[in-house]
């Protein structure tokens, strides 16, 4: 009788298999941990004050903070209106990177937070609601001496959400509101070695531009992108784990049940190459997996069987890839726009958050009650191995430990999953183990990705047909004497040798 690899494999030889998985789990969390840097990294920086001196403006004029071709610059507007320099005529510039540093297509993006240092005074407060305008412009060049390329220009508006921590009275004129951070620019790929950031403030009172927001002095600019190091990590991980096994994939297309598929799918789409599809698929097997092992045997194989558990997944997936374009899209034109810059459009991303994190605990709560009935039904079926012989009693109990064990290393990963992003909104810094520094986040993310593609690995390993047959090795006698005495744990067929062990031993038989 042929089935899958996870039912003909000796014990030996898949107990070392797991410990050669296990290894390169380890190894994966290892390299995030202590030889990977820190993800992403954050400048601060302070804009400079430029002095816009120009009387009829032909084209974009740029102004550097500082080099050789640096602006007319002042320090604070108490010079500004000493030399009677208007406020549509300052321009607040940022040089990325800092001076001696060049930018690299190693760090994949460039997050930009803008923060406004703004001074409390009796007869200049920050209005109720106010918003910021603000008119700016991005170019970019790749050497110190040739011009500056414009690569975007806006106009946009950010709310300013500040508070006064003391009482407001003429005593504490000059100290400062605490405002909340605001998101500024995106840049979905780093490809030039520097940036250039012109921010002006444009007054108007008659339009209410800019009126009622309190006395800046300062601007401020955190800028986060990933680290050159951790993406080198990253692909060397990629390459190494996601080798490509044309063969074995020929093995696992000689069968057509949806959870083969939906397997076969996510080692086409691992993490690598499509991150949403891959989940998604991912999620898809497991329902399909467990479903396929819980159901009487005319509901199987067919995808259809699945729409109310699979339809939820894929339209979760669909509303987060278009909450995903409603911003990522218009970035590609505008790196200003943000979707948390207005009070609907945070609502809407927290909305969006708030569901995806329900969903995903109210899926993993789902997957495991079908694990738990799998479990179940296994348990029931136990009740015809006295009856059978001691060799093949001994057989499908192995099967059975081997098929729980399956079963708790996905809901494993699943949970690693959950705890993996709690740590990574929660933690940004690093443990200290004796005289190494260990990356958490880092060892977290490559750990978690090892372990993505270590499963896929394995699932398609061990589900693919065996061309080994159990019972070879014994007399025709014994097994004639139990031939009825078959009942299987998977669903994998091979040609036409029919379903495998694990397929029946789980399933509900149609009289049932």
């Amino acid at each position: 009788m042929a089935g899958a690899i996870i039912e003909n494999m000796s014990t030996k030889k898949l107990v070392i298999v797991g410990v050669i998985l296990l290894l390169f789990q380890a190894f994966a969390f290892m390299v995030g941990g202590l030889i990977a840097p820190s993800p992403t990294t954050a400048v601060h920086y302070l804009a400079v004050k430029c002095v816009d001196i120009t009387k009829h403006r032909v084209g974009t004029k740029w102004f550097m903070p500082w080099g050789p071709n640096q602006c007319d610059k002042i320090q604070s507007f108490d010079e500004a209106m000493a030399k009677k320099v208007e406020a549509n005529n300052i321009v607040f510039a940022v040089h990325i990177p800092l001076p001696n540093k060049e930018m690299s297509p190693w760090f994949q993006f460039m997050l930009v937070i803008l923060q406004f240092d703004i001074a409390f005074k009796m007869y200049n407060q920050i209005d109720e609601g106010a918003m910021a305008m603000i008119d700016v412009g991005l170019a970019y060049r790749d050497d110190t001496v040739s011009e500056w390329t414009e690569m975007a220009h806006s106009f946009e508006q950010r709310k300013l959400n500040c508070n006064f921590t003391t009482s407001k009275t003429f005593e504490n004129e000059g100290r400062y509101y605490e405002c909340d951070l605001l998101p500024f620019m995106e840049v979905g790929s780093v490809a030039h070695k520097y940036y250039l950031l012109n921010i002006r403030l444009p007054v108007n009172e008659r339009k209410k531009i800019n009126v009622g927001i309190g006395e800046i002095k300062d601007i401020r600019l955190v800028s986060i992108h990933q680290n050159g190091g951790f993406t080198k990590v990253w692909f060397a991980m990629k390459t190494f784990l996601t080798p490509e096994h044309p063969h074995h994939h020929d093995l696992v297309l000689e069968t057509d049940h949806p959870h083969e598929q939906t397997a076969r799918a996510a080692g086409k789409g691992n993490p690598g190459s499509g991150q949403g599809i891959f989940y998604s698929m991912l999620l898809s097997f497991w329902i399909i997996f467990c479903g396929e092992h819980l159901m009487d045997q005319t509901e199987r194989n067919r995808f259809s069987v699945y729409w109310k558990q699979v339809g939820p997944i894929v339209f979760g997936s669909f509303c987060l890839f278009i909450f995903d374009m409603c911003e990522r899209g218009v970035q590609l034109t505008n790196p200003f726009y943000s979707i948390w810059a207005s009070d609907v459009g945070t609502e809407l991303a927290m909305a969006f958050i708030i569901v995806a994190g329900i969903c995903a605990c109210l899926y993993f709560l789902f997957l495991c009650f079908m694990v738990f009935q799998v479990f179940r039904n296994i348990s029931g079926k136990r009740t015809s191995l006295p009856a059978m012989s001691k060799a093949r009693r001994l057989h499908y109990e192995g099967l059975i430990f081997r098929f729980k064990f399956l079963m708790l290393v996905t809901l494993t990963c699943a949970a690693m999953t959950v705890i993996f992003f709690i740590i990574s909104q929660v933690n940004e810094g690093h443990w200290h183990w004796g005289e190494h520094t260990v990356q958490v986040n880092s060892a977290f993310f490559t750990g978690i990705y090892g372990m993505w593609n270590l499963y896929v690995f394995a699932i398609m390993f061990l589900y693919a047909p065996s061309h080994k047959r159990y019972g070879d090795g014994q007399s025709s006698g014994d097994a004639g004497g139990n031939s009825g005495e078959d009942i299987q744990l998977t669903t994998t067929i091979t040609h036409v040798d029919g379903p495998s062990e694990i397929y029946k031993m789980t399933g509900k038989e149609a009289q049932e």
